[in-house]
């Protein structure tokens, strides 16, 4: 049975409501002695952020069956995005205040207590109550600047990182050869910025891959999404082959279908697009690689994930036909993935996406840390255990939040090695 959306909006409002009280209830202690005029500006500027932020998300919600399933991320994100960057201020904001509540109700009560007289009681404590909340203001102002700077220009930042690695069973003849991985497009997410897709494109054939490697969620629900961007996908320059698999949103588990043959239909469509672009699309099989009379294995599965994501990918189906000394490389979506099962096999190189590094992150010289981390225990960059590597590329496009701080959008460059001796 569905839960009333009117319900969930209405205890969503209450508590937004019951937010913005106490936050402009700290605001006064610090503008109380601004003129009137002013306050009054900021009071509205104030409910005007709120009433607007709720009706956003109350029309996005209450219509979301109205509009077409393709551009309806585009209203979502303005809405998600515009909340965010004023409530997580807010709430950084509100700790400072109740750090601040809390010491004068117990400066009051030991005055009380102490039977000191209120005149005792005021002395310097409005100047040292509204130095706390401007601290509050300052310390708030951080992440309002960062999630702005993350939406109107960190989601469109694609960066190139580069590795050079080296494998014991990698034959010596592909030693040097470049693969370059995308992953997690969410092109839904870029329909009103076609001219930032383009510009992601160049910068991939500026690199001159051997092959290009897509590890899933090409769209976030519906093949309509990616129609614009066909020839945009087929202009993937590569000298070998480009290849891709599935990821979890791919499969439209995350909208609601009219029956399921539509839903099938939508999968099956979206295969057949990419397979139009040119990309080989690896569902729970394997291809053979040569260079001159060397080979190397490349392994495609659909999505594997700890539930509640959904397992569709079949390992041993993949594995099929493969042969137990060859070099092998596994593109499978979800990291969970490695952990779980992967690892028990003798794939040497794993590729995955699908955490995004939660698109945001602090990164400083010998350490780096993302929300991500605390559900994924490989969720951004490369992990060695024993002689297997997997590398979790944080995905070049977004969804949820129109953003990224912290955790720019990712093109990914191997330059894969072979440490095998001179076999001449």
């Amino acid at each position: 049975m569905r839960s009333n959306p009117f319900i969930f909006l209405l205890i969503f409002a209450v508590i937004i409501f019951i937010i913005d009280f106490y936050v402009i209830y700290g605001i006064k202690k610090v503008t109380n002695d601004l003129p009137k005029k002013v306050q009054l500006l900021i009071k509205i500027l104030f409910w005007g952020v709120t009433v607007a932020s709720l009706s956003g998300l109350t029309l996005v919600m209450l219509f979301r069956d109205s509009i077409p399933t393709a551009s309806s991320t585009a209203y979502f994100h303005f809405a998600a995005g515009t909340f965010m960057l004023f409530y997580v201020p807010k709430l950084i904001f509100i700790l400072f205040n109740l750090l601040d509540d809390l010491i004068f109700g117990l400066r009051l009560l030991y005055h009380k207590i102490k039977h000191r007289p209120k005149l005792e009681l005021q002395g310097t404590s409005i100047t040292r109550r509204k130095f706390l909340n401007i601290t509050g203001l300052i310390f708030a102002a951080i992440p309002f600047v960062s999630l702005f700077y993350g939406i109107v220009e960190g989601r469109f930042n694609f960066t190139v990182n580069k590795l050079k690695l080296t494998f014991d069973r990698l034959p010596k003849k592909f030693s040097g050869i470049k693969i370059l991985q995308i992953s997690d497009f969410h092109l839904g997410s870029f329909l009103n910025n076609m001219d930032e897709v383009k510009e992601a494109i160049r910068i991939i054939n500026e690199q001159e891959a051997d092959i290009v490697l897509f590890t899933g969620d090409l769209v976030n629900n519906v093949v309509d999404e990616a129609e614009p961007f066909r020839e945009l996908l087929a202009s993937i320059k590569v000298k070998k082959g480009k290849y891709s698999i599935l990821g979890n949103h791919d499969y439209g588990d995350y909208k609601r279908w009219s029956s399921p043959e539509a839903k099938r239909e939508n999968l099956q469509k979206l295969i057949n697009l990419q397979r139009e672009a040119g990309f080989d699309i690896l569902l729970d099989e394997n291809r053979v690689i040569k260079v001159e009379d060397e080979e190397i294995e490349l392994l495609g599965v659909e999505n594997w994930g700890i539930p509640p994501f959904p397992q569709y990918g079949n390992l041993d189906k993949a594995l099929v036909g493969t042969r137990k000394h060859t070099f092998k490389i596994l593109m499978s979506h979800d990291p969970t993935h490695w952990d779980a099962q992967i690892r028990a096999t003798d794939i040497d190189f794993t590729l995955s996406g699908h955490t995004h590094g939660a698109q945001f992150g602090i990164e400083i010289p010998g350490w780096k840390w993302s929300p991500a981390s605390m559900r994924y225990r490989q969720w951004g960059g490369l992990y060695q255990e024993d002689k297997q590597q997997i590398y979790v590329n944080t995905g070049i496009g977004f969804i949820g939040f129109p953003g990224r701080v912290g955790m720019p959008p990712e093109i990914t460059v191997f330059e894969l090695n072979s440490s095998m001796g001179d076999i001449s």
